[in-house]
């Protein structure tokens, strides 16, 4: 599928394209996407496996072997298991974040959803996550999936990614940014 959108010109949105098409024909949108979403919070939760993907030194085919292991243990396999495997063996790895990403963004615009990345120092409760949909919904004029991250070092507050607009209300800008005046203003 060719797209001059910038988001799909990029390796990452080229796989993440690609697999969201061969997703659809197969009717396995949300079954591809929970199973990028495990492996995404795997990557995130173990640095030893952040490290693994980010390796230049390993060969494909080893990539290959130790990936299929997580897989299995994991319990991902079908489309996107397979997807993973394919981008280990073509040694893309590295960009596999990226990819799961702007699948995630490509999914949600196909489903007439935006995207939104939401970082704060720690976890939103449910009751915070529903506040902040019903905000951004009615800011977007769609409904909005998030994606939330902890990030301790903004100290407090959030910072929003939607589409190519970022909001950030964190504490570590707020402080910033006053530093800043106050060392204008002397």
């Amino acid at each position: 599928m060719a797209n001059d959108e910038p988001m799909t010109a990029s390796v990452a949105g080229r796989y993440a394209s690609a697999l969201l098409d061969l997703a659809q024909d197969q009717k396995a949108v949300p079954a591809v996407e929970a199973d990028l979403n495990r492996f995404d919070a795997m990557l995130h939760e173990s640095r030893d496996l952040h490290d693994f993907v980010r390796s230049p030194i390993l060969s494909a085919d080893e990539q290959v072997r130790a990936l299929t292991a997580v897989l299995a243990r994991a319990g991902i396999s079908g489309t996107a298991g397979n997807f993973l495997l394919l981008v280990a063996r073509n040694r893309r790895l590295f960009a596999v974040g990226d990819m799961i990403k702007t699948f995630r963004t490509l999914a949600a615009r196909a489903r007439g959803e935006a995207s939104a990345e939401v970082t704060s120092a720690m976890p939103l409760t449910d009751a915070q996550m529903i506040a902040l949909k019903a905000e951004l919904k009615s800011m977007a004029g769609k409904d909005v999936v998030l994606s939330p991250k902890v990030d301790p070092s903004i100290l407090g507050g959030l910072v929003v990614k939607i589409g190519s607009r970022m909001i950030d209300s964190s504490l570590k800008t707020k402080l910033t940014n006053l530093g800043a005046a106050l060392k204008s203003s002397t």
